[in-house]
Order: structure tokens, then sequence, then C-alpha cells
């Protein structure tokens, strides 16, 4: 069989991938371990080598997803050969007849480690009052406009400190309101018992329930929804207009509430992490519940999950026991007066167009009370997950990259004048 050409060979996912020819290949008890000329070197199990070749009875060429089913390997599969093509492709052959070339930039950048979960995602930066006095700011009318290195550049520092501003986003943008022209050009916005989108704004009248964010109070740092299984993973609220007195937005950054604990107060953060809570949604149409731990850590490695809504925190769990319920209620209080400490949180004053954006597992949000009837405050809020903001980073790292337009695979176009 004739060598496919660089360009013939297809690699299992839409990424463009510099042809990076190997220097060896061997076998060896069903592995392949390649070598490039610059010394880098991979171990591949050949079945995994069989999933991934894009051909008939491994990726599908137009999906690029595996089409074998593991149960349908045979027990008797075996690797024979793998050899580096006049290319500098790998072509491995087996038992059953199959063969075919794996791409051999494709291949490198999994030895690189480039596959990963964190893959062009920033690494956590943990901020202070004394690192970090307001969000990083940019500028959202570029976002709105298609601008991907600056709403790159935003989702970056989005991840990064989990805190991040956009300034100059208008209350309607073509048609449509400004929190959606720039949420569609992040990604699925995600529903919860507010709905899409929802208002932030003291209009509570009467025996209508809603929300303590409806009113004027001072509203301790927390963190939203702590009653459900999985948590919003970023908020973003936009400033459609404020004119009221008071009502500072409030931030602080739980990473560093946890770092000072785990250092200085080690029993706070046991009791946090440990003993649990019955999170409980009080209104008439919702009744979500959740029993978890303050700071939830979830299984080794997952991403930190900080439950901390004292409005819905509702019942010690009902197998904490008697001795540690006051230990529990302690560390509650010692946690929210650190979230409230000056050298932890933040303030700034929500100016008509800002939108901001932060880590609703991570950063703690809250604001100062205001007199209600003395003016305007109006925010539009919505929640999307970690997983839209992510990938949304890695395409639009992507693209940068490799010049490609921004329009390409937009979540929803947002019409232009």
């Amino acid at each position: 069989m004739v060598n496919p050409e660089p360009a013939d060979v297809l690699t299992p996912d839409f990424y463009d991938y510099p042809w990076t020819p190997i220097a060896s290949a061997e076998v060896n008890d069903g592995f392949v371990y390649v070598a490039w000329p610059d010394g880098q070197q991979y171990s591949a199990y050949g079945w995994w080598l069989r999933e991934v070749i894009v051909a008939d009875g491994g990726t599908d060429p137009t999906t690029r997803e595996g089409t074998v089913d593991p149960a349908h390997f045979s027990e008797d599969l075996i690797l024979i050969s793998a050899i580096v093509d006049s290319d500098g492709g790998l072509r491995v052959a087996f038992n059953d007849g199959f063969a075919g070339t794996v791409h051999p930039g494709w291949l490198r950048h999994v030895a690189d480690g480039h596959h990963r979960v964190d893959a062009e995602i920033p690494a956590t930066i943990i901020w202070t009052a004394n690192t970090l006095t307001a969000p990083p700011t940019f500028d959202g009318a570029a976002v709105i406009d298609g601008n991907a290195e600056e709403l790159h550049s935003f989702l970056e520092a989005l991840a990064a400190f989990g805190l991040a501003r956009l300034g100059d986003v208008p209350a309607d943008h073509c048609g449509h309101e400004g929190l959606v022209a720039v949420t569609d050009r992040i990604g699925v916005r995600r529903l919860s018992n507010f709905g899409d989108r929802w208002n932030v704004k003291a209009e509570i009248t009467g025996n209508v329930e809603n929300s303590t964010a409806n009113t004027g109070f001072r509203l301790g740092p927390h963190t939203d929804l702590p009653t459900r299984e999985t948590p919003p993973g970023f908020q973003f609220l936009h400033c459609v207009a404020n004119t009221v007195s008071g009502g500072w937005s409030r931030m602080t950054d739980g990473a560093a509430i946890v770092a000072h604990l785990r250092k200085e107060e080690p029993g706070i953060l046991d009791a946090l992490s440990t003993l649990k809570w019955i999170f409980f949604n009080r209104s008439r149409d919702h009744d979500h519940r959740w029993r978890g731990p303050m700071i939830d850590h979830g299984v080794a490695g997952s991403p930190l999950a900080i439950r901390a809504f004292y409005p819905v925190r509702g019942f010690p769990d009902p197998e904490m026991s008697t001795e540690d319920i006051p230990r529990a209620y302690r560390a509650a209080q010692r946690f929210h007066q650190l979230a409230a400490d000056p050298r932890f949180q933040i303030g700034y004053p929500f100016s008509s167009g800002d939108l901001v954006g932060f880590d609703n597992r991570r950063i703690l949000h809250g604001r100062d009370a205001f007199e209600t009837g003395a003016g305007v405050r109006h925010l539009r809020g919505t929640y999307i997950d970690h997983d839209e903001v992510y990938s949304r980073l890695r395409v639009l790292a992507r693209r940068i990259r490799t010049g490609e337009t921004d329009a390409a695979g937009e979540h929803k176009e947002v019409p232009t004048p």
C-alpha cells in the first residue's frame, strides 16, 4: 500500500498540527516506543493507536469520534509492526489486517501534554487585597465586536484570578441586551430557578417572594446556589444602571481563605471541609437541597467548590454529632469573618456598562447596603459553567495561534449594525 501524503493523514480532532517527523519507533510488549529527533519520547499502547487512527475500524473521519466498541476487540488482537514511513509518520499494522498512519504532529502534542484537561487553561493565581485591588478590566465593546484576542485575555484573567471585568458593555446592542451580546460569545448560559437571565434590583413588594438579592440589604460574602449538586461555575453581572449611594460590590478569593486556613488555622479548615450541612432553597415553587461541607474538595483532584450562602444553609447534617455542631458553627463564623476581612476582600462601585465575571465556586461575592428608593440599581445576571468557559478558552487559543477567523464555530452570532 502506498504511504499517504502528510496532508491526507487526518487526526482524531479538528485541530491543525505541524507535521513533526518521528525519528524512530520500536514495538515491545504491545506498546510502540516513539522518539523524535530532539529527544522527546512517548510510549503508545497498540490498542489505543487502533482507536485513534482515522480510518474504518478506528475513528470516524466525519465526527472525529471513536467507533471502536471495546467489547469487539479480539482478545488475540496484536500490534505486529510499527515503522516510521518516508515522511516521518507512524505506520502501524495489526494481525487482523488493519493498518493505518498516525499523524506525528498530533502524537507529539500528546507526548508534550497538550491533550491534558488543563491544556490552554492558565494556572490559578491566588490573590488578596494586597495583590489585587480591582478586577482585571478589558474592553467590552471590543469583545462584542468580535475581537478574539480581547475575549481571550478576558477569559484568561477570569480563569486565573477567578475574577475579571469588561467595561463599556451597552444595555442594548443591535436588539440584543449587552449581557447576551457578551455571553453568546462565550458559551451556553445555564438555566436555574431564576431563569436563563435574571434581574438584581430592589423591587420586592407585599408578600411577593424572591431573593435577598432583590433588597437593599447588605449581602455578606457568599457563593450562589450551594443548594445544587453542582453549583454554577461562573457568574456574570452586568450593570444596566446605578445611581444609588452605597451598594459597593465586594469580592474575596476563597482560594486565599483556604490557603490561610491550611497554614494558620488547620482545625477550622478541617471542620469546614468535613462537617456537612443541608443547604435548602426556601421557596414556594422550588425545593432544592444538597448535603455537603462548606469547603468541598470532592474527590481527589477535583476543583475547589465553596458552599457559603448563609440564607440557604438550612440545617446541620443529621449525621453531625452533638459534639461537632458547636465546632461547625464556630468554623462557619470564622470563615465568614475571614471572607469579610479587609486583608482578603476588595470593593468597587458598579458603574453603568460594567460587566463582571467571577468563579462562583471560588470567589465569594457580596455588596454593601444601599437605600432603596433613593435611585436606581439594576443589574442583569446569568451563569455559565466552567466547561463552557474553558472550552472557549482552548478554541480561542487555537484560532489565535493558527490565524483562524473567530466567526467559525461561534456559539451564536450576534448581529452587527
